[in-house]
């Protein structure tokens, strides 16, 4: 055996065996990274919501803006808990939402909609009774939107409570960190760390209004009238109101991410059931089951021993392209499974190409590693030319995906593209390999037996 078919061969078995690894189904985690089977709205049902940009028609939002609003929307959905969300930009106007075994989406819908404009509201002038009058009130505040900080100047009016203009001491812009936990009694409450310059504005204001209530109130509306016992010198406070569990960590995320750089709204939310994926995917696996069952029968019988190793060869390709999509980790849909089961198709061909460059070598007289060598060289050409020309279609179909918001197209081309790079190692290092590895140890003198010539 030759030094390079020795160091392909290290190379072959610690990928394999890596692979092998991360395709376990208790492989939760690798080198701090999620190793997850990441399954499409198809196969497990669930939520589709499609957010439109709430602008005029002939106002065609920045593309920075919505890359940026799509990220917030992905933030706020996922610090929900909803498991393998999928947030994707589609067209110029467009955020297509999946949110896979999800039910009822109007937890995700409201924290997606919610701008969370967090404000700490001087109510030092009001009662007790007059402060607790107005939780849960709109009210109007001297806070300006693009100011986003604390404002000096507070401005008056007369009239009712919820006519009066209250003074903003400062924002959530200053917020450094927001956590829902519980408080002494176990009820859930939003707890928070202030930046050092909110610190110092928040210190100032607690030691001069000891005693005073300072209101928090989240998009206009008052959530909390808490009294000001001491003076908080620390920058860390929490905020509690009527909160259950789920309201409380709908306002973290909604804190914690910020405002939505332009306005969208629900244009379409649609209920996938799981019904059709499941029974869709089980026969698809029968029909792939029985189709791989009639590919190692035709290999074997036509191409005899060659075939038992090309056979080989297509299970670490699809070990290894099974290790890839966990670990990156890539959406399977149907059309993904499907661009999947073609890349094997292409991984075969390969095989099946240098097989046959090996029996024409054969069948001249040539010795059997002369046959593998130029059998192997006058197939490359042909395997490289036509796996450069699918990888070039798939990233075409991936961009129109991309572009268009066309997810079934962007899934099958990503899932093609993979299986055909992984393709090419396979036909290039790991059929080759085990071919001089196998006759090195065997050589067999019945060519017509062992090569089906």
């Amino acid at each position: 055996m030759t030094r390079n078919t020795t160091i392909s061969l290290i190379i072959i078995f610690t990928i394999l065996i890596l692979s092998i690894y991360l395709v376990l189904p208790t492989t939760n985690s690798f080198l701090g990274r999620s190793i997850v089977t990441k399954l499409g709205l198809d196969l497990v049902g669930g939520q589709q919501i499609v957010l439109q940009v709430d602008l005029p028609e002939d106002t065609i939002p920045d593309r920075d803006l919505l890359v940026k609003a799509s990220q917030i929307v992905e933030s706020r959905v996922n610090g929900l808990g909803v498991a393998e969300a999928v947030v994707q930009i589609a067209g110029n106007r467009f955020i297509n939402v999946e949110l896979p075994a999800v039910k009822d989406a109007t937890e995700s819908i409201n924290a997606i909609k919610q701008t969370g404009v967090l404000e700490f509201v001087d109510m030092s002038q009001l009662s007790d009774e007059e402060a607790f009058a107005l939780i849960d009130q709109t009210i109007r505040t001297d806070l300006q939107e693009s100011l986003g900080s604390s404002v000096s100047t507070p401005i008056t009016a007369t009239g009712t409570l919820t006519e009066t203009v209250f003074h903003t001491i400062m924002t959530g812009s200053m917020l450094e960190s927001v956590e829902t936990t519980t408080n002494q009694v176990g009820q859930p409450v939003v707890s928070f760390r202030l930046t050092s310059e909110g610190a110092k504005i928040f210190a100032d204001y607690t030691r001069q209004n000891q005693g005073k209530i300072l209101a928090i109130v989240l998009d206009k509306k008052v959530i909390s009238a808490p009294r000001i016992r001491e003076p908080i010198e620390s920058g860390e406070g929490i905020i509690e109101g009527n909160f259950t569990v789920e309201s409380a960590n709908a306002l973290t995320v909604q804190l914690r991410y910020g405002s939505l750089p332009v306005p969208l709204k629900v244009a379409e939310t649609r209920t996938i059931g799981p019904t059709l994926g499941e029974d869709s995917l089980r026969k698809s696996l029968i029909a792939g089951a029985i189709g791989f069952s009639i590919v190692i029968l035709f290999m074997i019988l036509y191409y005899r021993l060659p075939g038992a190793v090309a056979i080989t060869a297509i299970l670490t390709y699809a070990v290894i392209t099974f290790a890839i999509f966990r670990t990156i980790p890539v959406t399977l849909t149907l059309p993904g499974i499907a661009g999947f089961l073609l890349s094997t198709g292409s991984a075969l061909d390969a095989n099946i190409l240098i097989f046959e460059r090996l029996k024409e070598e054969l069948r001249s007289g040539r010795k059997l590693s002369l046959a593998v060598d130029i059998g192997w060289k006058r197939a490359w050409p042909s395997i490289r030319d036509s796996n450069i020309a699918t990888i070039l279609t798939s990233l075409i179909l991936f961009w129109f995906g991309s572009t268009f918001g066309a997810t079934i197209v962007k899934g099958f081309s990503l899932t093609l593209m993979l299986g055909v790079i992984v393709s090419l190692f396979s036909a290039i290092v790991v059929t080759r390999t085990f071919l001089n590895i196998l006759f090195t140890y065997f050589q067999p003198s019945n060519y017509a037996r062992w090569f089906g010539l």
